[in-house]
């Protein structure tokens, strides 16, 4: 990613983060909303994380995936389905139901990345074409399975959507503890004990938000250290040549794909199994296209599309911090609360990319095009 396009995301986080402190400074120490406004942006930027991991495995390989959306929607649905059953009908604890929930979403996501690749590689049909089906086909499904289940007369539920077992815990890094000890040998004076508070405030995350930080460092070292990395992007630059010394074009586009559908099914699994305990038709709200506008922001690269990602969550962090300070906004500044003002933040990002203002940005050669040997 390039200085210019790196220059853009910083000064976008910077503006963003400074009208929260601005209002909310009046009531809290800044550094705290800083951390407030940081931890929010790394967890609403989970699925857009996973959702343009998703696209870097598939386009890196030659495979355009516009059915990213479809994948998070497929699994967000069916991981929380399958949690529900294991905790009110199998009578498994929350934990393990909640376990079993993930990786269904993972399973469902992945036969939805599968039925991708068969059109696309097998049959060639337009991968774009293909991508739109999944999306179609995953609303359609979703929302019917949704109403027959459990708000038809005579489903299993009787008409009544069960209790979900909950949202997965905070895992707790001791990075607060490790910041007081320090302050500790240096006085333990007030602003370093507050240093330490905002530094356990975003640390402490969700196991599925953890993953996808974990994951963008993975994606990198395989991508660009690895043989299967350099194997991947051959076929994704110049898949003959990449023949013609013996790689398997067919079997690696469909190992990515498939890899692509684990990635979409986590964030797929964040939306009911981390973020809310519920299931709602379309949840996913369009999060899959914007997850490919992170990965083309990005470069195609792991760490630019996460970098992406979090000028997104950004957005939506705005909004959710300025609910917190609410009553210190200014009356010209209202709008800042408006879900729709802020909606917007993401498109309007999306076109200027699209446009090429941010910088120039290079796809892999082959990608969206078929092979046959």
């Amino acid at each position: 990613m390039n200085w210019k396009r790196f220059g853009f995301i910083a000064l976008i986080i910077v503006i963003l983060f400074g009208a929260v402190v601005l209002v909310g400074s009046v009531r809290q120490e800044p550094i705290l909303i800083i951390a407030s406004m940081l931890a929010s942006t790394i967890t609403v930027a989970t699925p857009l994380t996973l959702g343009a991991l998703s696209g870097i495995y598939c386009e890196r390989s030659g495979v355009v995936n516009i059915g990213i959306e479809g994948m998070m929607l497929t699994a967000a649905f069916f991981g929380w389905l399958g949690s529900i059953y294991m905790n009110s009908i199998f009578g498994f604890d929350k934990m393990p139901s909640l376990i079993i929930g993930v990786l269904v979403a993972i399973l469902s996501s992945v036969l939805m990345a599968l039925l991708h690749a068969i059109l696309s590689i097998t049959y060639k049909v337009d991968q774009i074409i293909g991508g739109t089906v999944i999306n179609i086909l995953a609303l359609g499904v979703t929302g019917f399975l949704n109403r027959q289940l459990f708000f038809e007369k005579g489903s299993i539920f009787g008409g009544n959507v069960p209790h979900a077992p909950g949202t997965l815990p905070i895992v707790h890094i001791p990075a607060q503890e490790a910041v007081s000890a320090i302050c500790g040998w240096t006085g333990n004076s007030e602003n370093c004990q507050l240093v330490a508070k905002a530094v356990g405030q975003v640390f402490d995350q969700q196991p599925i938000t953890i993953a996808a930080i974990l994951l963008v460092i993975v994606t990198h070292f395989v991508l660009f250290k690895t043989r299967w990395g350099l194997r991947t992007r051959s076929v994704g630059e110049h898949p003959r040549a990449a023949d013609t010394v013996g790689i398997n074009v067919i079997f690696m586009r469909y190992a990515n794909v498939l890899i692509g559908g684990v990635m979409a099914g986590l964030g797929g699994a964040y939306f009911t199994l981390e973020s809310v305990p519920s299931f709602e038709p379309g949840m996913t709200n369009g999060r899959g296209f914007i997850s490919l506008a992170a990965m083309i922001f990005g470069n195609w690269t792991p760490f630019g599309a996460w970098a992406a990602s979090l000028v997104f969550g950004a957005a939506q962090a705005l909004q959710i911090n300025m609910q917190l300070y609410r009553e210190s906004i200014p009356a010209q500044w209202a709008f800042l609360q408006s879900s729709y003002v802020v909606g917007m933040v993401p498109y309007i990002l999306t076109m200027l990319i699209l446009t090429g203002i941010i910088g120039k940005t290079i796809s892999p050669a082959a990608d969206g095009q078929p092979y046959e040997k």
